[in-house]
């Protein structure tokens, strides 16, 4: 069997009718869509599985390199606990208008109902418009109740908080939390495979035919975590060429890297697959199996059996996510 190596993937685009065009213009994606809302970058999602777009694998799919490869490509741990369903999903989503308001139940929950994975999340800001706005939570402490009557009266808005956001913000969201992004609020998230959504509220827009969209208030009301926060922003505090942890949970572990020389990676200790989202700059990776360059924009794939490997920077600094599963 072939020697694994860095995977990139052909990007999904999901046109969406509040979609927009800076996933061409800033990361350099190539669709022909009018409004893509959505570039799914790494995907085991059923109807939308990433196909690999480099060496000799090009044309497979991801499930099916999960099928075959196993614990080399996504670590054992992973692969024991989840088979060969590839665990987490990669996307940008750039939003020219507000996005619904929404929750994702637990895995309880998703499990009970839609024999499915719940939907734990998190977003890195990448762009923003001015006044960009990113809901998260709630702005005061709220009971069942209170939800309830403030929805019923049209004024869930007035219970929810939001930041004014800028580039490299980022959003912790644990299923059970309601959230939104807001237009010109453009982000790279990361999440747990699943499509699970319960629509809580719309701005009550109607689709090309007046119809309102569906909601699913009664099935939001179970999902809810109520409790309350001061603050729902992840605090961070990047360190020049070092890995500095943002966010980890049983579901993913993502650290942002700046780096402007070439740093040596030791990946054999995490046992997961490693994957590299790139937010500015170009760079390499150097491993046993060659070299593979990495563009702005581009999300790549490192294999679990890959322990060792390079990343050198080409002309100046590079800012990615890394993520894995611990």
């Amino acid at each position: 069997m072939n020697t694994l190596y860095p995977l990139k993937f052909s990007p999904i685009c999901l046109e969406k009718i509040w979609g927009g065009n800076r996933l061409k213009t800033l990361l350099n994606k190539k669709y022909d869509a009018k409004n893509c809302g959505e570039s799914w970058e790494i995907s085991g999602v059923e109807g939308n599985i990433s196909v690999v777009a480099n060496g000799f694998l090009k044309g497979n799919n991801l499930a099916e390199l999960v099928e075959i490869y196993m614990g080399d490509l996504v670590g054992d741990k992973v692969y024991e606990k989840f088979g060969n369903e590839f665990p987490l999903l990669i996307k940008f989503i750039d939003p020219q208008d507000d996005l619904s308001i929404q929750v994702h139940p637990n895995d309880e929950l998703s499990k009970e109902r839609h024999n499915a994975f719940g939907k734990t999340e998190m977003w890195y800001v990448v762009d923003v418009t001015e006044g960009a706005l990113i809901n998260s939570g709630f702005n005061q402490p709220v009971d069942r109740e209170k939800y309830i009557e403030y929805l019923e009266n049209g004024s869930l808005i007035d219970l929810l908080k939001y930041d004014e956001v800028k580039v490299g913000d980022v959003f912790f969201i644990p299923a059970g939390r309601v959230h939104a992004i807001g237009k010109g609020s453009m982000v790279t998230e990361i999440q747990q495979t699943s499509d699970v959504t319960y629509r809580i509220f719309d701005y009550n827009r109607t689709d090309e035919k007046g119809n309102l969209r569906e909601l699913h208030t009664e099935l939001a009301l179970d999902a809810i975590d109520f409790s309350y926060l001061d603050d729902y922003k992840t605090k961070y505090t990047p360190v020049p060429n070092k890995s500095t942890e943002i966010v980890s949970c049983k579901y993913f572990t993502t650290n942002i890297l700046e780096f402007d020389k070439t740093i040596e990676k030791d990946y054999f200790k995490i046992d997961s697959f490693v994957i590299y989202i790139t937010l500015e700059g170009n760079f390499e990776i150097e491993t046993e199996a060659g070299t593979e360059k990495i563009a702005k924009g581009e999300t790549v794939l490192i294999p679990a059996s890959i322990d060792i490997l390079k990343i050198k920077p080409i002309n100046g600094k590079v800012k990615l996510l890394e993520v894995y599963i611990q």
